[in-house]
């Protein structure tokens, strides 16, 4: 059985190494054909948001846009967390095609089964 990769990301433009750190990784298992979760938290949540992503920019790092893209069109999931979209007045209708909110209970289960391999940036 492969095993899926659950990946949190707790930082954005704040810190755009990290962030684009989390994005690359998850693209690049995507398309190695990894099942991936990818969790944004914090100032990441931003980038669910249409054309947020575009504003972001680090040299030397591919585009955060297409990693999206790679990231949704292998199949990965993307999910935003409840209490950080609400602190920011983001709802369900805001973000773009195919990602969610959804709150810890559900990163929880995700992450338990030994399957699973979770990783934090």
């Amino acid at each position: 059985m492969a095993k899926k990769l659950v990946i949190k990301v707790t930082a954005g433009a704040d810190a755009p190494e990290r962030c684009s750190q989390a994005f690359t990784v998850a693209a690049v298992a995507v398309a190695s054909g990894v099942e991936v979760s990818l969790w944004l938290t914090g100032e990441s949540v931003w980038f669910a948001l249409p054309g947020r992503a575009a504003e972001f920019e680090l040299p030397h790092a591919a585009p955060l846009p297409e990693l999206i893209d790679g990231i949704r069109a292998g199949g990965g999931a993307i999910t935003v967390c409840t209490q950080c979209a609400a602190r920011r007045d983001i709802e369900q209708k805001d973000l773009i095609e195919g990602a969610g909110i959804a709150g810890s209970q559900l990163f929880v289960s995700e992450i338990m089964p030994d399957d699973v391999q979770a990783l934090v940036y």
